[in-house]
C-alpha cells in the first residue's frame, strides 16, 4: 500500500516565498497546495482538506487573521502562521484568532520544519488504562480527541485540548509556566509566555462559568497554573 502523504495548505502572496515552501516541503514528503488569499484557502480547504494550514497575514482580499477565524468556526486543523511582524502584540492576536503557533520572517527551512512536525504529532501514547481521562465533572477521551463536561462536549483546538490534558493528569499540581510551555509545546517555547497566557485564557472561556473569576485553572501568582477540577 502507498502512505499516505500529509497535506500542507500553503497560503501566502509571495511567489517567491511560495515557491521556495513548496519546494523545501515536497521535498521532505509533504502533498502541497498554495492560495494567494484568505478566500481562496476556504475554497481549496473545501475542495481538498489539508492536515495543516501555514498563513501569512498580510494578504489582499481575506487577512491571515480572518482566515484563523474562519477556519477555526469549521475545523480543528493545525494553523501556523508566518508574518515579518514578530511583536508580541501580533502574536497574541494571532493566536486568540486560532493559530496554534507563529513563525517570525524570515525563517530557515528546518525551522518551520520542526514547527509542522510538532503541529502534526498527535498526544503520545499511553497505556490502555489510561486512554480515557476523568477528574471532576471532566472526561477526556484520547483516541477521540473528545471533552465532556458534565456530560456536554466541548470543542477545542489540538493545542487546547494538549493543555488540558496535561492540566488535567497533574490535577492538584502546581505547574511552573515553563514547565507548561515545555510539555505542550517543546523545549524550544519555555520562554515564549504570551502563548500561555492566550490558551489558558482561551480555555478557561470554554470551560469555567465565569472566566473573570476561574475556578478550575487557577493562576498561582508568577510561578504558574494549577487545575482543581473538583
Amino acid at each position: 500500500m502507498t502512505e499516505t502523504k500529509p497535506r500542507i495548505l500553503v497560503v501566502d502572496d509571495e511567489p517567491q516565498l511560495t515557491r521556495v515552501l513548496l519546494r523545501g516541503l515536497t521535498a521532505k514528503g509533504y502533498e502541497v497546495r498554495v492560495a494567494g488569499d484568505g478566500e481562496f484557502a476556504l475554497q481549496t480547504f473545501r475542495d481538498w482538506p489539508p492536515a495543516l494550514v501555514i498563513t501569512d497575514l498580510a494578504m489582499p482580499n481575506m487577512g491571515g487573521l480572518e482566515l484563523c477565524r474562519r477556519l477555526r468556526q469549521v475545523s480543528e486543523i493545525p494553523i501556523i502562521v508566518l508574518s515579518v511582524r514578530g511583536e508580541e502584540k501580533t502574536k497574541v492576536e494571532a493566536l486568540d484568532a486560532g493559530a496554534d503557533d507563529y513563525v517570525t520572517k524570515p525563517f530557515g527551512m528546518d525551522e518551520l520544519l520542526a514547527r509542522i512536525r510538532a503541529a502534526l504529532r498527535r498526544q503520545p501514547p499511553a497505556d490502555a488504562t489510561s486512554r480515557i481521562l476523568t477528574a471532576g465533572e471532566f472526561r477526556i477521551d484520547l483516541d477521540a480527541h473528545t471533552v465532556t463536561q458534565s456530560g456536554t462536549e466541548v470543542h477545542l483546538t489540538p493545542k487546547e485540548f494538549d493543555l488540558l490534558v496535561h492540566l488535567l493528569r497533574n490535577a492538584g499540581k502546581v505547574l511552573t509556566h515553563r514547565a507548561l510551555l515545555g510539555a505542550v509545546w517543546g523545549g524550544d517555547y519555555t520562554e515564549q509566555h504570551e502563548y500561555l497566557r492566550v490558551f489558558i485564557g482561551q480555555l478557561r472561556k470554554k470551560i469555567e462559568p465565569d472566566p473573570s473569576k476561574p475556578c478550575y485553572i487557577l493562576t498561582e501568582p508568577w510561578i504558574g497554573y494549577r487545575f482543581n477540577p473538583e
